[in-house]
């Protein structure tokens, strides 16, 4: 019974440095990608400034009101969920850049689990959060690249393209196995939740072709949809804000 728990604790243990070892490669990942790109455009303005923080909390609470709703699709089993929580990330990212859309996923993920807690032993607000991240980082970089109506349309793609490949593979080798190390569940038992909803779902990778692949599709499709409506709009305030933020700073 000892070994058994101390055995439980030690995998929990491993996991929750592995979760902590991916967030701080995404943020050091994001960090220096948006330095190289702000040297090579000129900008001086600092990666986190304190007006950029405020608005990453603010983003940040509404992605996690947007993961807190999330819901089951019909062609996955029950424990995959959709939410459309990438929205504000995204947009946050594209107006403030890459750092700002990774610390608002990370936020997002603390936040609902103060809220809600997990029902997955964690392994899913992981997968939403890096696979979350997969859409956002590369997504915001592009566009951080050259900022044009064009070129927004080319980094919502790459995201979506990007969180559907790396999505699949991740959920194949690590998160699925993992769900059924943690949560105690044969890998044999998930694999039939699947094909209870889809008969051709007979093992893992029908169980990623059949539900994870069209399920990142549906969002990363949505998200960028939604995104490129919202943005349009709220780039101008976004911007002057800014504008007038830097202008104080200055003059302090």
């Amino acid at each position: 019974m000892k070994n058994g728990l101390w055995t439980s604790i030690m995998e929990n243990a491993v996991f929750a440095l592995e979760v902590l070892g991916i967030a701080l490669a995404l943020v050091v990942v994001a960090y220096i990608a948006e330095k190289l790109i702000k040297k090579k455009n000129g900008d001086t303005e600092r990666v986190l400034s304190t007006r950029k923080i405020a608005m990453i909390g603010v983003f940040s609470a509404i992605a996690t009101v947007l993961h807190i709703f999330d819901f089951p699709v019909f062609f996955a089993p029950g424990f995959y969920k959709l939410d459309f929580s990438e929205i504000p990330a995204l947009i946050g990212g594209f107006a403030f850049g890459p750092v700002a859309g990774v610390m608002i996923e990370i936020c997002k993920i603390l936040l609902k689990l103060m809220i809600k807690g997990t029902s997955t032993a964690f392994v899913g607000d992981l997968a939403n959060f890096v696979i979350g991240c997969s859409f956002v980082l590369p997504a915001s970089i592009i566009y951080m690249v050259k900022k044009t109506k064009k070129n927004a349309i080319v980094a919502c793609v790459a995201g979506t393209f990007c969180m559907t490949v790396f999505g699949s593979a991740f959920n194949a080798v690590y998160l699925l196995p993992a769900f059924s190390k943690l949560y105690g569940m044969p890998l044999e038992v998930i694999i039939g939740m699947g094909t209870e909803v889809n008969a051709a779902i007979t093992d893992i990778t029908t169980l990623v072709l059949f539900a994870v692949v069209p399920m990142n599709l549906l969002k990363g499709t949505i998200v960028s949809v939604v995104t490129m409506l919202v943005y349009k709009k709220l780039s101008p305030i976004l911007k002057s804000a800014t504008t007038k933020a830097a202008k104080r700073t200055e003059k302090e």
